[in-house]
């Protein structure tokens, strides 16, 4: 047993040698150059995947599913290696395209809409608070079970300081500047650090279990099967089969789709290249933090734990052994794997709900007033206020039901997003009308056959719902959705929340033409995700035209919109920023296609600090054109669209004005150039026809003289007969 003070003192002290390393590396980097550039450090980055869920939770698992415990993470891997080129696609569009965050993504996908990305927000909060809460009842967990029972209330104050010196943290190293798409060198470190802490805890702590109390692999199999627990080492019992598959999808779309991995794998990439590292890093891993979860699972068992305590094993079996060392060093591999989730998470989920809902919502109720002084510390709130939201409930729900189903409940409210964040990838049909409905459904049904059950098992909604079904139809019962009877909770909502996502974001897309913009802005992102330069996106077109637009005003109107958002100097940087890749120098004037990219690139800018869903609107509503401005604009759409044969010019472009205009002309160019692969395929389709005609001809001929040299061998043969005759 430890005192508070003991494990009090432990935990602050590694969490001020974290800050200390985050310090060191962030300064080194002002200095010598990024610490992430690093291929190693970034697939070791992506170890955040591994949480206290599989420090602790994988062991009580496996128990009573044997090796099902590994589904989840055989998931991940083949989520990894198969889906690479989707994660390079989106490592591509937030090269070109500033993107922030999942919710990010997905909303650029579809038209930038601010209500898919409010959606995918509240999703994210909804379904991962829970999840933080996990991490944190895990260390009020271990902390009760190593502490004698007279002094674990005390551990309240504690649990208070140290949960506000992760928030600390995640302010000074994560939400510190505005712009998240900007590397977080101290954040890296840290998860490098955790997840080399957790991975050496763990394998010092089953190498001494596994080796020095018994003797090896074998000896504690033999033993399970001697005991009658060869359950630990089984496959599953029957029927388990739903279950596996359910696990391995659950994996996969938690490796790519959820928040901190998104972060982790595509916000912080300083190389695509580095993908390929993690690619052959990230198996390895993870066969190495699970090499030991089936012995100490079994070892618990077979000294006489119960398997009601499976999930505290990590921490039971070396009390049991009386090594104070080993179980400070478990204790600490369990904190790491907690904080380096919790961090993360925290940090992303409040850069998205600052960027898609706090900024949303202010600009309706307020639109005159100026939050460049007040975004950053929004997110700082917001970063203290979900963290004590979710110790709050920690410290609530103790150990009950709802709290053991919590990490898989988290897992399949991320898997929703993967039909309109992966197939969106690569389906250039899929709209925001499909999405939204999409989306809308896999999240209600998900809520109705995993989150009501879960509620209903904790007392907090009545059990008839179980029996009679939502609003007292029978085939809404949420564990026999339909009539569909005999699979466990789990597959059964895996199976019909992802299939009715899919199936309405399949109908609604077909049933829904977007609009022109949306289609330009889609043409516009699936070429900046299938091709690796992005220069087009990064600096300026090149412009012409007479220079008539007075400078001055404009720069004045565009310092206006950005100080809305961000403070007087980082406004004046950006807008410099801009002017430099336009090349305006010291001119006095502007082309109107100049006007154009500035406001493209302002929105662009502005993007990788409240989201692109919410600079576009800001742009939007901010920006106006003179007379003159706009019947250029309209002469040069129509002139350029009529140039490219376009026919995408009707009544209702007279309104047309600016980026919208801009928009237009790229699709229209969009158009022309699938109308020239389409040619250049039929000419290579023609010239394979002659070149096959003219090899017949070829062999044609030859056939012939080949024939021909016969027919006169055969007269030689015919005449030289004869007069042999004669």
């Amino acid at each position: 047993m430890f005192s508070t003070l003991t494990l009090s003192t432990i935990t602050v002290g590694y969490l001020g040698a974290l800050f200390a390393l985050a310090v060191f590396v962030e300064k080194r980097a002002r200095i010598r150059g990024g610490f992430s550039n690093s291929p190693w450090v970034y697939a070791l980055s992506l170890a955040v995947f591994f949480t206290s869920w599989t420090f602790y939770g994988s062991v009580g698992f496996a128990i009573n599913n044997g090796l099902q415990f590994f589904a989840i993470y055989i998931g991940a891997i083949l989520g990894l290696l198969l889906g690479a080129k989707a994660l390079r696609r989106m490592i591509r569009a937030k090269q070109n395209l500033r993107l922030t965050s999942v919710a990010d993504l997905i909303s650029t996908r579809y038209r930038r809409s601010q209500r898919i990305a409010a959606m995918v927000t509240l999703a994210c909060l909804i379904g991962l608070l829970p999840y933080i809460v996990l991490q944190l009842r895990a260390i009020g967990s271990a902390v009760e079970i190593l502490t004698p029972a007279s002094q674990s209330g005390s551990w309240q104050i504690e649990g208070v300081v140290i949960t506000l010196l992760m928030a600390l943290i995640t302010i000074l190293f994560g939400v510190r500047r505005l712009d998240p798409t900007e590397r977080h060198e101290g954040i890296i470190a840290v998860l490098v650090a955790e997840c080399v802490v957790k991975l050496l805890a763990l394998l010092i702590l089953g190498a001494y279990v596994t080796f020095e109390i018994f003797g090896g692999f074998g000896d504690i199999i033999w033993r399970l099967n001697e005991a009658g627990f060869d359950q630990v080492y089984s496959l599953g019992d029957e029927g388990s089969g739903y279950s596996w598959i359910a696990l391995i999808l659950l994996g996969a779309g938690a490796i790519l789709l959820l928040p901190r991995q998104f972060h982790v794998t595509v916000v912080e990439n300083a190389n695509p290249n580095h993908l390929y590292a993690a690619l052959g890093l990230f198996p390895v891993y993870t066969l190495l933090i699970n090499l030991f979860v089936i012995p100490l699972a079994g070892a618990g068992l077979l000294l006489g734990l119960p398997a009601s305590l499976g999930d505290q094993f990590v921490l039971l079996i070396p009390q049991m052994l009386s090594n104070n060392i080993l179980t400070l060093i478990a204790f600490i591999g369990g904190f790491a794997a907690a904080t380096g989730m919790i961090i993360v998470t925290t940090m992303t989920l409040a850069t998205m709900a600052s960027n898609h809902l706090v900024i949303p919502i202010w600009r309706r109720l307020r639109p005159q007033h100026n939050l460049s002084n007040s975004l950053l510390e929004i997110r700082w709130a917001l970063v203290v206020l979900i963290l004590m939201v979710s110790y709050l409930f920690a410290e609530i729900l103790q150990a009950s039901y709802i709290l053991a189903a919590l990490g898989l409940i988290s897992f399949a409210a991320v898997l929703q997003l993967a039909p309109a964040g992966l197939l969106g990838l690569f389906w250039r049909g899929g709209n925001s009308f499909g999405a939204a409905m999409g989306l809308s459904v896999g999240y209600a049904v998900w809520a109705l056959t995993l989150v009501v059950p879960a509620m209903v098992q904790e007392g907090w909604l009545p059990e008839a719902l179980m029996t009679q079904g939502l609003f007292g139809q029978s085939w809404l019962r949420p564990q026999a959705l339909f009539g569909m009877e005999g699979m466990s909770a789990l597959p059964h909502s895996v199976f019909w929340s992802l299939l009715l996502n899919l199936l309405f974001y399949l109908l609604g897309s077909l049933a829904y033409r977007p609009q022109k913009a949306e289609r330009t802005l889609r043409a516009e992102m699936f070429d900046c995700m299938e091709h690796d330069s992005n220069s087009i996106y990064r600096h300026a077109r090149p412009t012409g035209l007479e220079s008539y637009i007075l400078r001055e005003p404009k720069m004045v109107e565009a310092e206006q919109l950005l100080r809305k958002y961000l403070n007087a100097e980082k406004s004046e940087h950006l807008l410099q920023s801009v002017c430099e890749d336009l090349q305006l120098g010291g001119r006095s004037t502007l082309t109107i296609i100049e006007l154009m990219e500035l406001h493209r690139m302002l929105e662009q800018r502005l993007a990788g600090s409240i989201g692109a869903a919410s600079a576009h609107s800001a742009v939007e509503e901010s920006i106006e054109y003179s007379e003159r401005e706009a019947a250029d604009l309209r002469s040069l759409f129509s002139h350029l669209a009529s140039e490219l044969n376009a026919s995408v010019i009707e009544k209702d472009d007279a309104d047309s004005e600016g980026i919208d205009m801009l928009l237009r002309l790229q699709e229209a160019n969009e158009q022309q150039t699938d109308t020239l692969k389409r040619l250049q395929k039929r000419v290579e389709e023609l010239e394979s026809v002659v070149d096959r005609q003219y090899k017949q001809i070829f062999d044609y001929r030859m056939e012939a003289q080949r024939l021909r040299v016969e027919r006169e061998t055969l007269v030689e043969r015919l005449d030289r007969r004869q007069a042999d005759s004669h």
